[in-house]
């Protein structure tokens, strides 16, 4: 074997075979079931920027870069954030290594996509999962950044966030939640305020406890079958969508039916669906598909959680305990996101 290839091996999605192997510590071994929490972020941290999934350019970076440093922090561009390789942001290996990068970067504290699009799926099995645990850090985004967060928590066990992506508008609200969750390390109780125009729409009431688990629907549900997903027992989903007609949403909730997704969890949240419409008449609305897939599950579920394709936006914590009350909209964190040592 030449020394390429097995540098190859060494950070390659190949190596994902070490996962297996439990990670020592001062006090002996710990277990893979063991949930790591990341470092909490702090004023003068560098944050790494990766291009993930499709095309960014050069504008995207400068404007990322100054949003980004307005929160105290440094950035670090990955190594091929400009490539491109077709409606892709560099070939796949490419893309990979960048993400395994910026976890072995001990000089990186933080890892933030620029943006979401296609692409994320195709790298899954290049990114090294042992190296990730053993480097626990922040990684936030959501659209097709679904896939790496849904990923990284399954195979590393590692907590990750569905927030803001980098080309995001960083407002006061989307700043406010993303400091307190991964900043400050609050236990927050997450609802909608009285200022958004969004109205709560209850699906069926009820409070529930779980692991909160989720993004967006469409790329959740392409990832079904695949071994890079957690395990949906007694979790909270929560779901987001943008552009697609009601059918196509009572299809992806279908497939999670079938697939035995939905008789797992205990709780549902499906934040906006934005720009979703009818379609060709006859239609249902999207209140009344969600009615048909979830009501006969018998557990709590609401609509109108600012969750998703809009510019007020929540940070959520993928992998930590929560309790939700679906009488009012609420998602009750039980525990910090991030480690304070």
């Amino acid at each position: 074997m030449t020394i390429k290839r097995r540098q190859f091996l060494t950070t390659s999605g190949l190596a994902t075979l070490a996962t297996q192997i439990p990670l020592l510590t001062a006090q002996g071994k710990l277990s893979l079931n063991t949930v790591i929490k990341p470092p909490r972020l702090q004023i003068g941290d560098t944050v790494g920027l990766i291009a993930p999934a499709s095309i960014v350019d050069a504008q995207d970076i400068e404007a990322a870069q100054k949003s980004i440093s307005q929160l105290g922090l440094k950035v670090k561009l990955g190594k091929h954030i400009l490539d491109r390789y077709g409606y892709l942001a560099g070939r796949d290996g490419d893309r990979a290594n960048d993400v395994n990068s910026m976890f072995s970067d001990r000089s990186i504290k933080a890892i933030i996509a620029m943006r979401g699009g296609w692409g994320c799926n195709r790298i899954l099995p290049l990114l090294n999962y042992s190296l990730i645990r053993s480097h626990p850090k922040i990684l936030i985004g959501y659209s097709d950044i679904t896939t790496l967060l849904l990923a990284i928590n399954a195979r590393s066990q590692v907590i990750t966030f569905h927030g803001p992506v980098a080309t995001s508008t960083w407002n006061q609200f989307t700043v406010d939640y993303f400091k307190r969750i991964v900043f400050n390390g609050e236990t927050l109780t997450i609802q909608n305020s009285n200022n958004n125009e969004v109205r709560v729409e209850i699906i069926a009431p009820g409070k529930a406890r779980g692991k909160l688990i989720g993004g967006n629907l469409s790329v959740l549900s392409a990832m079904v079958g695949s071994p890079y997903l957690p395990s949906w027992n007694k979790s909270i989903l929560f779901v987001e969508e943008i552009g697609e007609d009601v059918y196509r949403v009572d299809r992806m909730l279908t497939q999670l039916k079938t697939a035995g997704i939905l008789n797992q969890i205990a709780g549902f949240v499906f934040g906006q669906c934005t720009n979703c419409k009818p379609g060709d008449e006859p239609s249902f609305t999207l209140i009344q598909v969600l009615q048909d897939h979830i009501l006969p599950l018998g557990i709590p579920a609401w609509y109108g959680s600012m969750i998703g394709h809009i510019k007020d936006k929540f940070t959520l914590p993928i992998g930590v305990e929560v309790e939700i009350d679906a009488n009012v909209g609420r998602i009750r964190m039980l525990e910090s996101a991030v480690n304070f040592e």
